[in-house]
């Protein structure tokens, strides 16, 4: 069977596709930042309390009470990116959910789990004692495993020649585990997020010494060498990944290949530089190079997806039917949210300047 016949017309589009694309970067941007720094520091507050045998240390309950809203907010700002992905590939997204449909939403269920879990950690974290392990470790093996049912049904939408296996399981259960690209990715990903949230406790150590805690010196180097080792690790995983990419991604006789090679080159330079700042205890240059690769790789990344799909879709054929009107209020509305998300966190950080809450 011809793959191509199993892909949905896909929806009209009221404006341009660049303008969808701009704001799936820009609300995915933010949305990775978080989830990094929340699954990052999860897994520190977990290798953490297992080498100290379940016992309370100052870095795992600090964790633990800033994990809940790191998980609202990962969430949160997760929406707006699905969305605008399901704008530009709706048509393939719908159809691999469907394919893995019983997995996908074990992701909701999994994402409920964990973040109850998280809250008992917080609220119980004095009276657990060695159950502390056990429960993160819970919050963490599901927050794994809904990372890991994301990168199936992202991997599943680039690739519709394997959507014929429905044919043969029709359950709703199908993964793609046979993507030679599916647990590099994965693990990219992983690693990455590790390197950040290290990186997110470094900034808040530092943050802490510039305010006379000498105590926190050892949060931020400690922080770093997070940042910094896990990176390194990730160049390995990033090079894995690479390696197995079928030859239409990185063809440098189109545009698209090129533009992968000269991407992937700036983010390997950006990244360098970012573990030689983080070996150094330099938090703040650290952060300036990191941030500028998230979003290189982000742009990387929806490249590839372009070169995946190049035969069987491209967003240039996407029909406009012109209707401004819906695009602009939403504009006016993601702008006024903008500023006020800006108030609140101007208002909550007089709060902690001030000494009536703790960062």
């Amino acid at each position: 069977m011809n793959p191509a016949a199993l892909i949905p017309t896909p929806d009209t589009l009221q404006v341009p596709w660049g303008w969808f694309q701009v704001l799936l970067l820009l609300t995915l941007y933010l949305h990775i930042l978080l989830m990094n720094v929340m699954l990052g520091s999860a897994v520190i507050a977990l290798v953490n309390l297992f080498r100290s045998d379940g016992e309370a240390t100052p870095l795992s309950r600090d964790i633990s009470r800033k994990l809940p809203f790191a998980i609202a907010f990962t969430v949160n700002f997760g929406i707006a990116p699905l969305l605008f992905v399901q704008v530009l590939y709706g048509n393939f997204l719908y159809t691999s959910s469907v394919l893995m449909a019983n997995f996908w939403l074990l992701a909701i269920a999994l994402l409920i789990i964990g973040y109850y879990l998280a809250y008992i950690l917080d609220y119980k974290f004095d009276v657990l004692h060695s159950g502390r392990v056990l429960l993160i470790g819970a919050t963490v093996a599901s927050l794994l495993a809904i990372a890991f049912l994301m990168s199936n049904n992202f991997t599943l939408l680039e690739r519709p020649e394997t959507w014929t296996r429905y044919f043969d399981h029709r359950t709703g259960m199908l993964l793609n585990l046979g993507d030679p690209t599916l647990f590099p990715r994965y693990f990219h990903y992983m690693a990455a997020a590790i390197a950040v949230g290290g990186l997110s406790l470094a900034l808040l150590a530092d943050w802490r010494l510039r305010r006379g805690d000498q105590d926190a010196a050892a949060g931020v180097r400690s922080g770093c060498n997070w940042f910094a080792y896990a990176t390194m690790v990730n160049f390995g995983i990033g090079f894995w990944f690479f390696g197995v990419l079928p030859r239409q991604v990185h063809d440098l006789t189109s545009t698209v290949g090129i533009l992968i090679a000269v991407l992937l080159l700036t983010g390997i330079i950006l990244g360098v530089f970012s573990v030689i700042y983080g070996l150094q205890a330099r938090v703040r240059p650290a952060l300036y190079t990191v941030l500028p690769a998230v979003l290189v790789m982000l742009i990387l990344r929806d490249l590839v997806r372009v070169a995946y799909l190049r035969p069987y879709f491209s967003l240039a054929d996407l029909e406009v039917v012109p209707q401004y009107s819906p695009m602009l209020a939403f504009l006016l509305i993601f702008a006024g949210g903008i500023v006020l998300i800006g108030w609140m966190l101007k208002l909550a950080w007089r709060t902690i300047i001030s000494g009536e809450a703790r960062p």
